[in-house]
């Protein structure tokens, strides 16, 4: 017959080793709206769709994200920066956009031209377009040199790219000024540059439009609201990806660690300890198969807890579930 008092401590051991259990659980957490938009997908739907009928040429990256871009290589679509050097009679426009001035010279070419352009940069092009056409000296919030904003300045004779306060000294004295973002910029950088435009320029008239895309908004909102309760941010997505590298900065407002990674195998397992909880998120370049395999990889992991460290430093793991994922 078992004594109370044994009973009490297997009942207290049994306790114990349930509360550490439960605080080695890894939860995993995505964001509520990360990876493609529809702007993207509709562009490499595009892409695939004229590559099966013949021979495709896309005038750039069609989007940024190396292993999507690899995976219409595969499929035989060439790529070129321009289109004088297209190995094709047919030619896309990427979902960047371009210029009319581009479009033009393509139109008047031999070439039969695809335009995957996503809607929301064409809006973008058409805000600037009315506010040019009101007289505006035009303004663009973006990262210079970016394929987006180079299009949207393409067809301007005279304008400012501006990313930072620093680049008001550039900008010259004016009545008034059209203030455009690039699609995937931060909306708090955008308004707070906005308003500090106006107050460094209060004698001009200072028109803005939003022109950020609303994915764009989406995915930032979601990426701070979990950024804000995890231990440990992934951030997916290309490494020339302005949209990624832009929720990799929202996230590292709100978590100390946050890592960068194009796909599953750049995760390393020394970012992770059990107990943590992970949020996922990815730009709007990546492709669904690419957060599974990441989340795919953190559940493998999650069921590995370290027990020694090995002799390199590095630590041995032994099987053990703690794994718990919220989408």
């Amino acid at each position: 017959m078992v004594s109370p008092f044994t009973l009490r401590f297997k009942l207290l051991f049994y306790f114990m080793q349930t509360k550490t259990q439960q605080e080695q659980v890894m939860i995993i957490r995505t964001a509520a709206h990360l990876g493609m938009c529809f702007g993207v997908r509709d562009a490499i739907s595009a892409a695939k769709r004229q590559a099966a009928q013949g021979s495709l040429t896309v005038l750039g990256d069609l989007v940024h994200n190396p292993g999507v871009n690899s995976e219409l290589k595969r499929r035989g679509i060439k790529t070129t920066r321009h289109y004088q050097n297209a190995q094709s009679d047919s030619v896309m426009i990427t979902a960047h956009g371009t210029s009319n001035n581009t479009r033009r010279a393509l139109e008047a070419s031999p070439l039969r031209v695809y335009d995957a352009t996503c809607p929301l940069v064409h809006h973008a092009h058409r805000e600037l377009e009315t506010l040019v056409a009101k007289g505006c000296f035009p303004i663009i919030i973006g990262v210079e040199g970016h394929v987006e904003v180079t299009g949207l300045v393409g067809d301007l004779e005279d304008y400012r790219i501006l990313i930072s306060e620093s680049d008001f000294a550039t900008v010259p004295t004016h009545p008034h000024f059209g203030i455009v973002a690039q699609t995937t910029q931060p909306l708090d950088r955008v308004r707070s540059l906005v308003a500090a435009f106006q107050a460094t320029f209060p004698e001009a008239k200072v028109e803005f439009r939003d022109t950020i895309c609303q994915p764009t908004k989406n995915r930032q909102r979601a990426a701070r609201s979990l950024a804000e309760i995890s231990d440990v941010m992934i951030v997916i997505g290309g490494k020339h990806s302005n949209n990624t590298h832009e929720l990799v900065a929202v996230c590292s407002k709100h978590c100390d660690q946050v890592h960068h990674v194009q796909e599953a195998s750049d995760l390393m397992d020394c970012w992770f300890q059990p107990g943590d909880e992970i949020g996922i998120t990815a730009g709007t370049s990546t492709p669904e198969d690419q957060i599974q395999s990441v989340i795919q990889h953190l559940e493998n992991l999650a069921h590995r807890t370290p027990s020694r460290p090995a002799q390199s430093g590095a630590e041995q793991f032994t099987r053990a579930p703690w794994a718990k994922v919220e989408v």
